[in-house]
């Protein structure tokens, strides 16, 4: 039986590798595999291109950064997530494509379409089954990422950048309300768990292992 790909979206600050690990140990406890990985990175390559564009320095054009990542993301589909969706893993991934269109086509201006012709390139029809979007204003994930390690690139933009990749995701929720799930992350951690088992206990049980 083939597994479920689930992914983890929100602005800097939201807390998605917090939960990337309770989620990983709750589908675990009912003895579910489960890989973890994130975008960009998860290979090799992945990784490299990830340095390259948050820590280098490199002053990048947005359609030049749009192309790195999904040039990471077939790396990815390649190597890490269909074997292991082709094995019977779930995949848990911190961010994927719901990001290039936050942070690249609202957050730097590169042209939607464009994002969305690389999408159903690269992609071809492979898309998330379940997405958690982690939502929060941006002065409150400015100010947890800014407690105690360097910030990247994208850490150092400004607010209004932070708005625009968040009113993105939440465009991207509303057009696929059976897909996104939007969470409250301002929430307590043990509040936000309890929704978040809500969410995965009901999909667990209604799994339908024909769809791809």
């Amino acid at each position: 039986m083939r597994g479920r790909f689930i992914t983890l979206e929100g602005i800097d600050g939201a807390g998605k590798s917090t939960h990337l690990e309770w989620l990983a140990r709750f589908l675990e406890a009912r003895g579910i595999r489960v890989t973890r990985t994130r975008e960009p990175g998860g290979t090799a390559v992945g990784e490299r291109l990830r340095e390259l564009m948050l820590h280098s320095g490199a002053a990048l054009h947005p359609e030049t950064e749009t192309l790195l990542m999904f040039a990471a993301r077939r790396e990815h589909i390649d190597k890490v997530i269909e074997p292991a969706l082709a094995s019977g893993a779930w995949v848990v991934c911190d961010r994927f494509t719901d990001a290039t269109f936050a942070y690249q086509a609202a957050g730097s201006g590169v042209s939607w379409a464009k994002i969305e012709q690389l999408e159903r390139w690269v992609q071809d029809g492979l898309e998330p089954h379940v997405t958690i979007l982690f939502d929060v204003a941006p002065d409150v994930g400015l100010s947890r990422t800014a407690r105690g390690k360097r910030p990247d690139r994208f850490e150092r933009e400004q607010r209004a950048f932070y708005e625009r990749a968040r009113q993105a995701y939440l465009k991207r929720a509303q057009a696929a309300p059976e897909r996104v799930h939007v969470v409250d992350a301002s929430r307590p951690l043990g509040d936000i768990h309890k929704t978040l088992e809500g969410i995965f206990s009901t999909f667990c049980s209604n799994v339908d292992y024909s769809r791809r």
